[in-house]
């Protein structure tokens, strides 16, 4: 390609193509419309050579230091989107509220050509300067806009296809703008959907930052959405007093910002503030149930960031993070089970509390894998019997998720479920987190002392995950608590009386440690009442029902499914991440796919497909995915697909696999 941007290519007239359905919309040419308007009124012309000018390196550095808060969180976004939009000649673009470019990512042959127009940090892309051009269209629309070569003000833009959405703070002022610039020849209608929702999820973030002493609120009418950029996130003082609310709580809400000013935590949710934070006490990790005085049930799950002398973490059971599941699979299957199953058979409304806890959650767990079935039917036979549990699996077969169903199963059910991961903690805290401290034990203490697991358990269920990574020293005190029922804080005299359920889980063969003197042989026998084991997400037989429920979830009211050629890749794929891995690939999938309501092989990420097809078979069954019609059968399309190729290079086996990257031997075995 040329190195000019511009030079080479087509002169730009009215037959210049544009992305489908641009055009098709009234909304978006009023919106340009509006756009060129202003345009002129700036007193811009079409033909004229843009300001190219960045800012100077100290105003730049000035301008930086001022958004400082902005970059932090939304540079991590930029890398991931920028791994999706590799090699389609394309730049990640972050803007200030004025449409001054602070952050740029992209590959260096387009970079070459951006800088040309001008796209690089120090430059301002408002309409003012530049006409109308998706960032400062954006910006001036205060909505997601898509800027498509002849819609571009200036003729010197033409040649590219832009795509942005504007970012929020919690006062609703755009506080800057996230862009995806391209060549209009590469252009893709999922590229609107990824900047929509990475923007969404920066705004999140924003918003969650910009209240340290506070309680907010995360929620949602569906409980599998908290957690993702659609959740609904309002703020509280620590008195219960509204501060704010992001645009999706305002939604949900039904109020306008200036009416919920007037609002309190107990106004707007027919609960007490000391509801919520005995719910936070408890440390369990299942949603709160909150209603809205119109009888609505939202789920809800609790921050806490408050000064000293108040609660200070969130529950440490959730993981909130961009780049790991969000929330656990037990959200995505079991609690959603009920209003997912009320959806299907025509009752919208979702289930009362007290409906839904007379479902067994073991059994919303089982789609039909047998080991599955099997592990279930041998729990729910123990249940109430005060035979503690070990699950053995490996990292992501939803360990946690079997336990908290157990939990929500047994008899203490109306009791906190804590969970501890024994491998997270540091072999210096784990003894204080477990069983607490009395003020003065040790050096650093809170004056207070502090409440551990074992006694915030009480009355519920404790789940030790990563048993096997406990420190020797703490598992003869674990067997204590266990064979006498009482716990004694640290620096205390005191022994206190506890009832509680063990669960625990481990990934490792204790067996084996106990062998090598790692696990102690005593505890062992105490906690392997009954054991077992999840299946790996490779060796389960309802992996296409797991699949299609967590696409049900995800995808929402739009429905999306995997297409079958999908399907069977998913199949033959190992899964080392287990439910981990599959959640975040149908994640990436939806956002690739856009609008479209099945997801295809061009929607996949690059890294899985180079996994999911490393053989001389499955490279031949990507070839013929790629040509596949009339609903031939894959086999056949892989011998049309060789014998296709033999003939264009004139039967010379060699010459053919090299062109499809096979073997000979393969070669010779299909067309024998």
């Amino acid at each position: 390609m040329n190195r000019g941007l511009h030079r080479g290519l087509k002169p730009l007239d009215d037959a210049l193509p544009a992305p489908a359905g641009s055009y098709a919309l009234t909304d978006q040419i009023s919106m340009v419309k509006r756009s060129h308007q202003r345009s002129a009124e700036f007193g811009l012309q079409a033909n004229q050579k843009p300001d190219l000018g960045p800012l100077a390196r100290t105003d730049l550095a000035i301008l930086l230091a001022q958004n400082q808060t902005l970059q932090s969180f939304a540079v991590p976004v930029m890398e991931t989107m920028f791994q999706h939009i590799r090699h389609t000649h394309s730049m990640v673009i972050l803007t200030d509220a004025n449409g001054t470019i602070m952050h740029a990512l992209g590959e260096d042959d387009f970079l070459y050509k951006a800088e040309k127009l001008a796209i690089h940090p120090g430059v301002t892309w408002s309409e003012q300067s530049k006409g109308t051009n998706a960032i400062g269209t954006a910006i001036a629309e205060k909505c997601a806009t898509r800027i498509h070569a002849k819609e571009h003000f200036l003729a010197v833009n033409r040649t590219l296809t832009c795509s942005a959405a504007p970012i929020f703070d919690h006062h609703d002022n755009v506080v800057g703008v996230l862009d995806i610039t391209g060549d209009y020849r590469s252009v893709d209608k999922h590229t609107m959907a990824l900047v929509k929702m990475s923007a969404q999820i920066i705004e999140n973030q924003l918003f969650t930052a910009s209240f340290n002493n506070a309680i907010t609120l995360h929620f949602h009418r569906r409980a599998e959405l908290i957690g993702t950029p659609l959740e609904a996130i309002a703020s509280f003082t620590p008195g219960g007093r509204f501060l704010s609310a992001n645009r999706e709580a305002i939604a949900l809400l039904g109020l306008s910002s200036t009416a919920l000013q007037a609002h309190t935590f107990s106004s707007l949710f027919d609960l007490p503030l000391s509801g919520l934070l005995d719910h936070h006490r408890s440390a369990s990790p299942t949603f709160l149930h909150l209603f809205q005085h119109s009888g609505q049930e939202i789920f809800s799950r609790i921050e806490l960031r408050l000064e000293r002398g108040m609660f200070q973490l969130t529950n440490p059971s959730y993981d909130h993070s961009f780049d790991s599941i969000g929330r656990k699979v037990t959200d995505i299957v079991a609690t959603s089970a009920s209003s997912n199953a009320a959806s299907l058979t025509g009752n919208a409304p979702a289930m009362s509390i007290s409906a839904a806890r007379r479902e067994s959650h073991l059994r919303m767990l089982n789609t039909g894998d047998e080991k599955m079935a099997q592990a279930i039917d041998k729990v729910s036979k123990v249940l109430g019997h005060a035979i503690p549990i070990l699950i053995m699996g490996e990292t992501g077969t939803g360990k946690e998720l079997f336990a908290q169903a157990v939990h929500q199963d047994s008899p203490q059910a109306g009791g906190p479920f804590v969970a501890v991961n024994c491998a997270s903690i540091p072999d210096t805290l784990i003894e204080s987190e477990l069983f607490g401290y009395e003020d003065g034990a040790f050096t650093g203490a809170r004056k207070s002392g502090q409440i551990g697991k074992v006694l915030q358990a009480n009355g519920g269920t404790l789940f030790l995950d990563e048993i096997g990574d406990m420190p020797l020293q703490l598992q003869a005190r674990l067997l204590r608590v266990l064979q006498e029922r009482v716990v004694t804080p640290l620096g205390s005299t005191r022994s206190i009386p506890v009832k509680l359920d063990i669960i625990c889980a481990t990934n490792r063969n204790l067996r084996d440690m106990i062998a090598v003197g790692a696990f102690r042989e005593d505890l062992y026998y105490r906690l392997n009442g009954l054991v077992v084991k999840l299946p790996a997400l490779r060796e389960r037989t309802d992996l296409e029902a797991i699949i299609n429920k967590i696409l049900e979830v995800e995808s929402g009211a739009q429905r999306v499914t995997a297409s079958s050629q999908v399907m069977q890749l998913f199949k033959q794929f190992q899964w080392p991440g287990n439910f981990r891995q599959l959640v975040n690939l149908l994640r990436t999938a939806l956002i690739l796919a856009g609008d479209t309501r099945e997801i295809r092989h061009e929607h996949l990420p690059d890294d899985f497909l180079e996994d999911v097809v490393p053989t001389d078979e499955n490279r031949l069954t990507v070839k013929a995915e790629q040509i596949m019609s009339g609903g031939q059968k894959l086999e056949e399309l892989n011998l049309s697909v060789i014998q296709q190729t033999l003939q264009s290079h004139h039967g010379n086996v060699s010459a053919t696999a090299r062109a499809l990257g096979v073997s000979r031997n393969t070669i010779y075995r299909k067309i024998q």
